[in-house]
């Protein structure tokens, strides 16, 4: 008996709470409000180079691989590398706030890799009333994209300042500002972004026929990381991620890829099946990159721009079949996913997801 009415009393409290949630939300939602807003992503990072992806997949959708898009935290410095879809929503999930991006660098043209460049340069723009336009950086033909940007979100431009005026949006800061540069040759880097500790070099990698594709160095302090960009195996990203702690790799399984040709087959699917025929050969295998990391004595890999999405359990085994017999460690990358480099030291702390 006694055992019946505690349960009828705890019901009755739970029937209570819940007739009352409104109330007790309106009553809370002030203090998290506040909280929430107060918390940024670098206020608790220790001094160092710490890399997340705001995007860790290519053009397919998936729930925890958005298009491909990288920020890296260089001591006071925040840096994006591409701009794919939900990578400026994924951003504000990581409280990693973009009014603080210093600069955004193309890897190249694919729209997978710019079609949320528009979204982030706005981003940046309104949240902090920024008064100058977002630098993107890349090779030739970055001016022409940016170009088109600009001229797509000038209505929207004139509309925000229009209603908020110079408090939220100074039209001084809209947009972005084109920095191009040319993609220097096999063996060669070129330093396209120098501020303080951080430094940004350019390289060539192979992507073709897609031209100009290229990988960017950064090096903050004594911490280093290396991102591939699209490319299939590249005589440059093994130069150049020589002894790097962090390797920051595209990866396209082959074999799951195969897969899907034959099922696109079995189904009638012929723009499928002629996609899945053509990708491979511009893109690096998960035991291909793994031997590139290998080879250059890398302190970490980590895998992005993940093709195909794999939505279905067990796709990621076999995505990673054999990496770990040629490279340990290794890291398979989400949304989220966080790896950080304290200056001074060896660490390397992995976080599999922020979100």
């Amino acid at each position: 008996m006694r055992g019946l009415v505690t349960a009828l009393v705890l019901c009755g409290a739970i029937f209570i709470v819940w007739s009352q949630k409104g109330v007790i939300a309106e009553a809370a939602l002030p203090r998290l409000f506040e909280r929430g807003m107060a918390a940024q992503f670098d206020a608790e990072l220790d001094d160092g180079l710490h890399v997340v992806l705001c995007g860790a997949g290519g053009p397919l959708a998936h729930p925890k691989r958005s298009g491909p898009c990288v920020a890296v935290q260089a001591g006071k410095q925040l840096l994006v590398f591409d701009a794919g879809t939900n990578g400026a929503r994924n951003l504000s999930r990581l409280r990693v706030n973009a009014s603080n991006i210093n600069a955004l660098f193309l890897t190249h043209f694919h729209s997978d890799h710019i079609d949320g460049l528009g979204e982030m340069a706005m981003t940046r723009w309104v949240q902090a009333a920024n008064t100058s336009p977002l630098p993107v950086i890349g090779p030739v033909g970055v001016a022409r994209v940016v170009d088109g940007f600009n001229q797509a979100y000038a209505y929207d431009s004139t509309y925000r300042h229009a209603h908020h005026g110079d408090v939220v949006a100074p039209l001084s800061g809209a947009g972005m500002r084109s920095v191009e540069s040319p993609v220097p040759g096999i063996g060669e880097k070129v330093t396209v972004y120098a501020e303080g500790d951080v430094s940004v070099d350019m390289f060539a990698v192979d992507h073709s026929p897609v031209s100009p594709a290229v990988g960017y160095l950064v090096t903050y302090k004594d911490r280093s990381v290396l991102i591939s960009g699209d490319t299939k195996v590249s005589e440059n990203v093994t130069q150049f991620s020589q002894g790097v702690d962090l390797l920051v790799h595209e990866a396209l399984s082959a074999k799951l890829v195969g897969m899907m040709h034959e099922a696109a087959l079995a189904n009638g699917n012929l723009v499928l099946a002629k996609i899945t025929t053509d990708i491979p050969d511009y893109h690096t295998t998960p035991i291909e990159a793994a031997q590139i990391a290998r080879d250059a004595n890398v302190g970490h890999l980590l895998f992005y721009h993940v093709v195909p999405a794999m939505p279905l359990p067990g796709m990621a085994d076999v995505f990673l079949q054999g990496v770990g017999e040629v490279f340990e460690p290794y890291t398979l990358g989400e949304d989220g996913t966080l790896i950080s480099m304290p200056t001074g030291s060896d660490e390397i702390v992995v976080v599999q997801s922020l979100l």
